[in-house]
């Protein structure tokens, strides 16, 4: 399925009027299934489904590992994607009783809003990034984006793992996410070393997504909510947000950027 289709428009540019073709990006709604129960429903863009699927049931923790999925298939004439695998039952059962649907685009849940009861690890990691690299790379954050460039209609996001980049675009912030996760996990990548760049706010269902895969940065161009700060600051996230030009402001776990 094509993430894009062109379309006839009229186009009013000063005091003329014409007819021209436009592109758009392309939106569907998708029933993610895991062993044959579906665990969520959510608009998206068709690109990097299976990563997609992946990285959401990874961030719910219903999946402790790629290692344990067996199989994962997007059935194109039933917008379905179905998952094969060993899960977390207990995540499972709390993902069905504590579902709330997120602040994002669509009809996406997740049980892991409140700090209180998210089960996760505080983020020890001891790595370091430096100020004017993360400049660079938020300066940078929309190359390599086609679907970006050829409709100016979805959220990215672009999680570098050493010298290589796992980018996921979608009309759903959440999904670029889960598209990045999904993507690098598939790949076999170190979560641990990655530094997540995104393109919108840091909301608390962006920022336990990171928590959640042990992601230790996440940085943005604009801000984060109170929630969002919270959990940051109890799971040790380094949570960045305007980072614009050479001004950053770092709200939790300041101690991983350097001058």
């Amino acid at each position: 399925m094509q993430p894009i289709f062109t379309t006839t428009i009229t186009k009013f540019k000063a005091n003329d009027s014409f007819e021209c073709d436009d592109i758009l990006v392309r939106e569907i709604k998708l029933d993610i299934n895991i062993n044959g129960i579906r665990v969520g429903s959510m608009m998206a863009t068709p690109t990097d489904l299976e990563p997609l699927g992946i990285g959401y049931l990874l961030s719910e923790n219903i999946l402790s590992s790629f290692s344990d999925v067996s199989s994962v298939k997007f059935n194109e004439s039933e917008l379905t994607l179905d998952v094969k695998a060993e899960i977390n039952e207990d995540s499972l059962k709390n993902h069905t009783a504590e579902a709330v649907i997120i602040s994002g685009c669509g009809r996406s849940v997740t049980a892991n809003v409140d700090p209180k009861n998210l089960k996760s690890k505080i983020i020890e990691n001891g790595i370091k990034f430096q100020r004017a690299e993360i400049s660079k790379q938020m300066s940078e954050f929309y190359t390599q984006c086609d679907l970006y460039e050829k409709t100016g209609c979805v959220h990215t996001a672009k999680l570098k793992i050493d010298d290589k980049f796992y980018i996921g675009e979608d009309i759903a912030q959440h999904n670029t996410i889960d598209k990045a996760i999904g993507k690098a996990v598939m790949d076999g990548a170190n979560l641990n070393k990655g530094l997540l760049m995104v393109s919108g706010r840091l909301s608390s269902e962006m920022v336990v997504k990171a928590v959640t895969n042990g992601i230790p940065v996440l940085v943005s161009r604009t801000a984060p909510t109170s929630l969002g700060v919270l959990i940051a600051r109890k799971f040790n996230l380094t949570l960045c947000g305007f980072a614009r030009g050479e001004n950053l402001n770092v709200y939790s776990a300041s101690e991983r950027i350097y001058a």
